[in-house]
């Protein structure tokens, strides 16, 4: 019997799972908007959290009370992110970082299809 503990290992994705199809995972739930519909590839599906790659077609939804922070990096794609507390929009896009923090509310609209790296702690 081995009583070595696991090891962590790292994850490297390669550019084809990271530019490539995603997983089709159905309509984003509370869309209110368009179809918005979703892939998504989880990353170190072990780690404390979850990251992944996330990929949403155009239509939008209302966030309401953020259950955890997110952190997103935006590969490719449009959108309209609404702040409720200050009514201030942001155009965000292929280069943008985004942190919307616990109790976060707002509104999501994509407007051309958006493909992002995330996390959620």
């Amino acid at each position: 019997m081995n009583d070595t503990p696991a090891q962590p290992q790292m994850t490297v994705l390669s550019a084809a799972v990271v530019t490539g199809p995603l997983p089709a995972v159905g309509q984003r739930a509370g869309a209110d908007a368009g179809d918005p519909q979703l892939g998504v590839v989880a990353v170190a599906p072990g780690a404390p959290g979850s990251s992944g790659i996330w990929e949403c077609t155009p239509g939008g939804w209302p966030v309401k009370n953020r259950q955890d922070t997110e952190i997103a990096y935006l590969l490719s794609g449009r959108a309209l992110i609404t702040d409720d507390a200050t009514q201030v929009t942001h155009e965000v896009g292929v280069g943008d970082l985004i942190v919307l923090p616990v109790g976060w509310s707002g509104r999501w609209d994509v407007l051309e299809t958006v493909r992002k790296i995330y996390t959620l702690q």
